[in-house]
């Protein structure tokens, strides 16, 4: 049976005296790609925010590898095995791709040969990058800018991988390139929670989902359910009501 690598259980959150999250239980399992899919303003980002240590959860836990993240610092959570790739990419400007990259290693003690080891695997998933591994990150493409802010997650050597808004300004053709390369991180062993405005797009590479509306967790289930599931259909991804 596959173990739970990620649980939360009953979340509230938010920023100051403003609850944005209330009550969230989602689980994602070792192995997984799960979805989180919800319209703009539902809290999906704040949630991963919480995952990472970026916002303060006010009730609840989080545990993660069978201990809990609460009251943990960013850094340490990505010590424990989180690494998050955040809305917007936000690269190091005047940094090369190299640079940027090796940024996600930063505090990795596992040496040089395996975070090298790791550069080849990017390199390897993201042949582009390997191209541009001496430009400065910041005048990449949008799609290169997503590819190497993924690849500096994986270069932290996480368990899971928090992706939030791969598709966001993207073209159809490179959130396919994207989507393709999520599914061979993926069965390389790493567990990612995806954040998507694409929902058909984020249906097809999980395989289980969560629907999140004004802070709660109002749906969830395998992907191939929720893909078919009229009151789905009709908010996003624009079926008309029977």
């Amino acid at each position: 049976m596959t173990t739970d690598l990620l649980k939360t259980s009953g979340i509230s959150a938010g920023y100051g005296d403003i609850q944005v999250l209330h009550d969230v239980d989602i689980t994602v399992k070792a192995g997984e790609i799960v979805c989180l899919i919800g319209s703009n303003g539902a809290g999906k980002t704040t949630l991963l925010r919480t995952l990472s240590g970026m916002a303060k959860a006010v009730a609840g836990d989080i545990t993660f590898a069978d201990q809990s993240l609460l009251g943990l610092s960013p850094q340490e959570i990505v010590r424990r095995g989180i690494a998050h790739v955040p809305e917007g990419r936000r690269l190091f400007a005047g940094m090369t791709v190299r640079e940027n990259l090796l940024m996600g290693a930063y505090m990795r003690s596992d040496g040089r040969a395996v975070i090298n080891n790791d550069l080849d695997f990017v390199l390897k998933t993201f042949p582009r990058l390997a191209e541009r591994l001496n430009q400065d990150a910041s005048t990449l493409s949008g799609g290169e800018q997503q590819m190497c802010a993924i690849g500096r997650g994986i270069m932290a050597n996480p368990l899971l991988l928090l992706i939030d808004e791969l598709s966001l300004g993207l073209s159809p053709k490179l959130v396919g390139e994207l989507g393709k390369a999520l599914v061979e991180i993926n069965q390389a062993g790493l567990s990612i929670l995806l954040v998507e405005q694409d929902v058909a797009t984020a249906l097809r590479l999980a395989t289980t989902g969560f629907v999140l509306d004004t802070g709660r967790i109002v749906l969830s289930g395998p992907t191939v359910d929720l893909a078919v599931n009229p009151s789905v259909g009709q908010a996003y991804l624009g079926i008309a009501a029977a």
